[in-house]
């Protein structure tokens, strides 16, 4: 259960920070002003680092959650389109200790996620220091303790106004989706004259009504975000670079989510044996996506997700609209889809050129850790290098 608000209340603004007006120095003469941090420093306040704060406070333990934008959850809140729903059922999206509100429908909307956000950081009382940048953050092994450098928004650029947080613990909360993924090399896209923009600036379709969209990317945005021009009135191409597992979620009719069921299977089958089951029902429901232009990889979802990352595509109506012909195709297998822009539109690999009102860049994202983060890391520790809940007094 959340933690008292009358101790929340008997607190400092921000009781994890100490001598925070003080100059200290630990290196030396030029270093940044140093603030040491008793607790650990969660760097970004969305889901996950709103989870761990609030699992730390759970257990008496004080942490100083860190967020470069003006809000918690702004990639929810700023970067994502209107129609956009939770695509796996609530009760798998929850944080700890506080479920969704009574009445919240089994996959929530993106306004209904944002508000229970809000209402869980409320809930914990977990304040966030907004407008922080982080520069870098490095492990100095010769005193134990993580510095984390880092400026306001408006109080610097890194230079002379940098301060260093200095603390035992760093928790990486920024997640996978931190910055647009663009395509690069693409020869031509500054003479292009039509609206160019990511799915991280789109919010609906009735703005392209009427209008000749290319969508450049065939995964769950780019799927969605076809439909939703298609629904609306635009006359939506979509260019196929990957191979993309497409599933559907078959058993909704009995109660129970693809994914919890896949969960469920997982306790008694291998990993291998459970996607080879998923693969096969996929197909079954789904039929021949590759003679619509979408070949499918020969992993399952599961494996696919665990060994690069990709998500396996939630068909919600994209795959029927196709069949029909709603939604063009440009079929360009594994390579890459456009070969130029033009002054009104693409020229594709395979010489033929086509007019297009807007192009829009379904190409996902990527992280910024790497920019500031001084350590090595993998694929399987990006997200949380080091998240412990750790007991009181410890």
């Amino acid at each position: 259960m959340p933690t008292s608000r009358a101790e929340t209340q008997q607190e400092p603004h921000h009781p994890t920070i100490l001598h925070l007006d003080a100059v200290t120095s630990i290196t030396g003469g030029g270093a940044p002003r140093q603030v040491w941090v008793p607790g650990p420093v969660i760097v970004g306040a969305g889901p996950s680092g709103l989870a761990t704060a609030a699992c730390l406070k759970a257990r008496g333990v004080p942490s100083l959650v860190l967020e470069k934008d003006t809000c918690v959850a702004s990639s929810w809140r700023h970067r994502t389109y209107e129609r956009l729903r939770l695509h796996l059922p609530r009760s798998f999206c929850e944080l700890p200790l506080m479920a969704f509100p009574p009445g919240t429908p089994p996959y929530p909307t993106r306004d209904q996620f944002v508000a229970y956000l809000d209402a869980y950081a409320r809930a914990f009382g977990v304040e966030p220091r907004l407008g922080v940048r982080v520069r870098s953050a490095a492990y100095d092994a010769a005193i134990g303790f993580w510095r984390v450098v880092f400026t306001v928004d408006g109080e610097g650029d890194g230079g002379a106004a940098a301060t260093e947080f200095v603390s035992r613990w760093l928790v990486v909360a920024t997640g996978e989706n931190a910055e647009p993924a663009w395509p690069e090399g693409v020869e031509g896209m500054d003479g292009y004259r039509g609206v160019a923009l990511h799915t991280s600036s789109y919010k609906k379709g009735d703005e392209f009504r009427g209008k000749n969209v290319l969508v450049v990317g065939c995964g769950n945005s780019g799927m969605e975000v076809s439909l939703d021009l298609c629904n609306n009135g635009a006359r939506a191409s979509m260019v196929v670079r990957d191979k993309v597992l497409y599933y559907s979620d078959i058993l909704e009719i009995l109660g129970i989510s693809t994914f919890g069921f896949s969960m469920f299977l997982l306790r008694w089958f291998s990993t291998k044996r459970v996607d080879s089951l998923l693969l096969f029902f996929s197909r079954l429901i789904l039929g021949d996506t590759e003679k619509y232009g979408l070949p499918r990889p020969k992993m399952g979802p599961l494996q696919i997700k665990s060994s690069t990352g990709k998500t396996p595509v939630l068909d919600i109506g994209a795959l029927r609209k196709i069949k029909k012909g709603e939604i063009k195709k440009e079929i360009l297998q594994v390579v890459p889809a456009i070969n130029r822009f033009t002054e009104n539109g693409v020229e594709f690999i395979d010489g033929h050129r086509e007019d297009f009102d807007a192009v829009i860049f379904a190409t996902g994202y990527k992280s910024n850790v790497p920019s500031w983060l001084k350590v090595h890391y993998t694929y399987n520790t990006l997200n949380v290098l080091e998240y412990i809940i750790l007991k009181k007094n410890e």
